[in-house]
């Protein structure tokens, strides 16, 4: 089997309608219950999003654009001169929530593009699906499969963050969100964090003439073997930590306990996710691939709120691996959590900064709590 060099010749995004600034996200997503979330502010500030994206008409509060539909806007950007939909030849896409069970995501991705026949292949998960799906197409094109080949991600998260789908806040528990602001995460803080979008990249064997990125290396760990879901849909979490999925149990059962909200098991999050994605994580990766932190140029983590930064700055250097926080680039306090797309539109903006010289390498890291799993991407700028 051949094995080819991989470079990124373009990178692409989209994020759908005008930012939503704080005051304006109950507008827009509905307001739970008989007055103002009381919440959002004690929220807000420990993730300092200032701004979000959802495919939502603010005049109408109707969804105007699909998960599938953002997919393909974002693939669409990458066309230009020498770029067009006719050369690509496998089409990878992941989403976390996709807009319907089946066909899967990809499926319907192809269809709203009206691209030639390809190979396709949909990546589910949570945050780390858009990396798998990135790993499927670097694979493809760097073992000879296809000279030219798009990855991407998308997420329509807006749609389960409606007004109707949130139980009115408890009193009792915003008091405790002041002394112990992770406690949030449960249920609340998706309203204010999680935002719609999609990134995708252009893969191909050849280097381009202008600069681009070379794919050196793509690695993932999962961890499920160890520990119980975290972060669930279409579930309940039982005591003993075991699911039982929505198929499982009757229709009146499935609404009145909310089984189709996204749900997070905030104590074991906050436990867990940086410990097991960085300081357990980073030791084999440094010895795999004899990457020191100190050749890191840029570091992209995409972590969910800001409120988890300098915790994944201290897991960092309990694993030896310490990069300088002014090396570190995200976009989540103007973008927002844009899940599994999140790793794309930050490369995008980075790439196109402006900023980025010959040599240099950006280490990407995109952790996921849905059972605990992370990948880590390498990056040269050529």
């Amino acid at each position: 089997m051949s094995v080819n060099p991989v470079y990124i010749a373009r990178t692409g995004s989209f994020l759908p309608n005008a930012p939503v600034a704080n005051d304006q996200i109950e507008a827009v997503l509905g307001q739970a219950g008989e007055r103002p979330s009381r919440s959002r502010n004690i929220i807000l500030r420990s993730n300092k999003i200032k701004t979000r994206y959802y495919a939502i008409d603010p005049a109408t509060g109707k969804p105007n654009y699909t998960n599938a539909q953002l997919c393909a806007e974002a693939i669409r950007s990458l066309l230009g001169e020498g770029y067009s939909l006719n050369d690509i030849a496998c089409l990878a896409v992941g989403t976390s929530i996709a807009d319907q069970l089946m066909p899967g995501h990809a499926s319907m991705v192809h269809g709203e593009l009206g691209s030639p026949p390809c190979e396709i292949v949909s990546t589910a998960g949570v945050c780390v699906s858009g990396m798998t799906a990135f790993k499927y197409a670097w694979l493809n094109v760097a073992a000879g499969q296809s000279e030219q080949a798009v990855a991407g991600a998308s997420e329509a998260a807006s749609q389960t963050m409606k007004a109707e789908n949130f139980l009115p806040e408890l009193a009792s528990k915003v008091a405790a969100l002041e002394s112990n602001p992770e406690i949030a995460f449960e249920k609340d803080f998706l309203r204010w964090m999680l935002s719609d979008g999609a990134g995708a990249v252009w893969l191909q064997s050849q280097k381009p003439a202008s600069p681009a990125l070379k794919v050196e290396w793509i690695e993932m760990v999962s961890y499920a073997n160890e520990m119980s879901t975290c972060m669930y849909a279409g579930a309940r979490k039982e005591a003993d930590g075991r699911l039982t999925g929505w198929q499982a149990v009757d229709r009146d059962t499935c609404n009145a306990e909310s089984f189709m909200a996204v749900k997070q098991d905030v104590k074991q999050l906050n436990e867990h996710i940086m410990p097991y994605t960085a300081t357990r994580t980073l030791p084999g990766i440094r010895e795999k691939y004899g990457l020191r932190p100190e050749q890191v140029d840029y570091f992209l983590p995409h972590y969910s709120s800001h409120f988890f930064r300098d915790r994944l700055d201290e897991c960092m250097r309990q694993a030896d691996f310490a990069i300088d926080q002014s090396r570190w680039f995200t976009n989540l306090a103007e973008k927002g959590n844009t899940g599994a797309a999140s790793i794309y539109i930050m490369i995008d903006e980075l790439f196109k900064s402006g900023q980025l010289k010959p040599g240099e390498k950006l280490l990407c890291y995109v952790p996921e709590s849905g059972r605990f799993s992370v990948a880590y991407m390498l990056l040269t700028v050529v």
